[in-house]
């Protein structure tokens, strides 16, 4: 009949269970790290996309001769300007920049902590 463990026997289930503290409070800071990393990416990816999309609603509207309309709420169809449209879109597409620059800082942040922390942690694991 098996011992049965309740989180307490030593290196039974947990392959990190013989390192000290230190080390795995730091691997669990790197998993935390590339959670987040996940989640920024997503970001990225979402932005990207919306990017795209004004990017595209952009070249439509400035190939438009006739008039434009919007809908607002959507609930309601206003006419609208091609100018106001190429503004504000201009204007949305200035801002994803802006947070996709600021996102790519932080994509690099989280690229160097995580390679920091992995090396140290993979050199007190080897040994």
């Amino acid at each position: 009949m098996e011992e049965e463990c309740n989180g307490n026997c030593s290196g039974h289930n947990n392959p990190f269970a013989n390192l000290d503290a230190e080390t795995q409070s730091q691997i669990q800071e790197l998993q935390m790290l590339e959670q987040s990393f996940q989640q920024l990416l997503m970001q990225k990816n979402a932005f990207s996309m919306e990017s795209n999309e004004t990017d595209y609603i952009i070249k439509e509207v400035e190939k438009t001769e006739s008039e434009l309309s919007r809908i607002i709420g959507g609930q309601v169809v206003v006419k609208t300007t091609k100018e106001e449209i190429l503004k504000e879109m201009n204007n949305k597409k200035r801002l994803l920049n802006t947070r996709m620059k600021s996102i790519n800082e932080q994509e690099q942040e989280f690229s160097k902590k995580i390679e920091e922390i992995r090396e140290e942690v993979m050199k007190k694991i080897q040994g």
